[in-house]
């Protein structure tokens, strides 16, 4: 069946974007994976390619997502030089995203990357909104190296940065960043967040359960879609659902509050779902034309 759109906020700068919800969909090109330990299904590494762009999916799972991306994150004022492949996605802190890498210029880069910290940064870039200053750093947990020197890689979203400088753009693109993290809450506000995450959960799974009863597939008992992941790093995992609205999730990355986040992501899911109510209510009233 088609994904079913997702209805993002008034406040999107991509509403002319379609989203669609798809915590379960299956790997393939340009796709976050929830496992990192599955054989190496990559996507080729090729800015240009604006036919795969289009075909673009993004998934993620709560269990992709772990504390460990915010512990001994580096400071927010330490400026580091940080290689950079700007690609047509967004990745998140915490999500597996596999990548083949066969450009020539990429592969110098990994040649250095294996021999150093296994670290990059990837940073959203499309034709129409440019190559943007907020990104996410990558970091190697698995690779292999193919006999004509291509690579296979699996990466993991870790800290945020943001390009401060240019350093040069030969071979590949090295930048000068500064770390992005979300503003520190108070206790009475850490309250707040728990509340506004369950609610986002609530959302989610009546998404899910809408999409699945209208796509034809039997009505079951959504799961734990938290697994007991903080505030933060759930608004992470539910932007990384927002499938086929990469401008609206780069938004969603560029945020440094977790509940301006959390309360973004409730509005398009709030959105959604009266969107799928009113579509449930006509296949109920007219079973015939819904399948046409």
């Amino acid at each position: 069946m088609a994904f079913l759109h997702l209805i993002p906020s008034p406040s999107s700068s991509s509403s002319s974007n379609n989203l669609s919800l798809n915590p379960n969909a299956p790997l393939s090109s340009f796709r976050y994976s929830n496992n990192p330990n599955l054989p190496l299904k990559p996507h080729p590494l090729h800015v240009t390619n604006t036919r795969r762009r289009r075909r673009s999916l993004l998934r993620c799972s709560a269990s992709s997502f772990s504390e460990k991306h915010h512990t001994n994150s580096p400071k927010s004022d330490d400026v580091v030089e940080l290689p950079l492949f700007p690609l047509p996605l967004v990745l998140f802190p915490g999500a597996i995203l596999p990548l083949q890498i066969f450009e020539f210029r990429y592969r110098i880069m990994m040649h250095t990357l294996l021999h150093t910290d296994l670290r990059f940064g990837v940073i959203y870039t499309d034709a129409v909104s440019g190559t943007a200053d907020v990104g996410c750093v990558g970091e190697v947990i698995k690779h292999e190296r193919l006999v004509d020197d291509r690579f296979f890689l699996i990466c993991k979203g870790q800290e945020r940065f943001r390009v401060t400088k240019v350093v040069r753009t030969k071979p590949y693109l090295v930048a000068e960043v500064t770390w992005l993290e979300d503003r520190p809450s108070s206790a009475s506000e850490d309250l707040d967040l728990e509340g506004l995450a369950g609610e986002v959960e609530t959302y989610m799974k009546d998404v899910i359960r809408l999409s699945n009863r209208l796509g034809g597939k039997p009505e079951k008992e959504v799961g734990d879609l938290r697994r007991n992941l903080f505030p933060t790093p759930f608004s992470f995992f539910v932007g990384s659902t927002f499938e086929g609205a990469p401008r609206e999730q780069q938004a969603l990355l560029e945020l440094e509050d977790t509940a301006a986040r959390l309360k973004r992501e409730k509005e398009t899911l709030r959105n959604t779902l009266n969107y799928l109510t009113a579509a449930s209510a006509v296949k109920d009233v007219f079973p015939s034309s819904s399948s046409s």
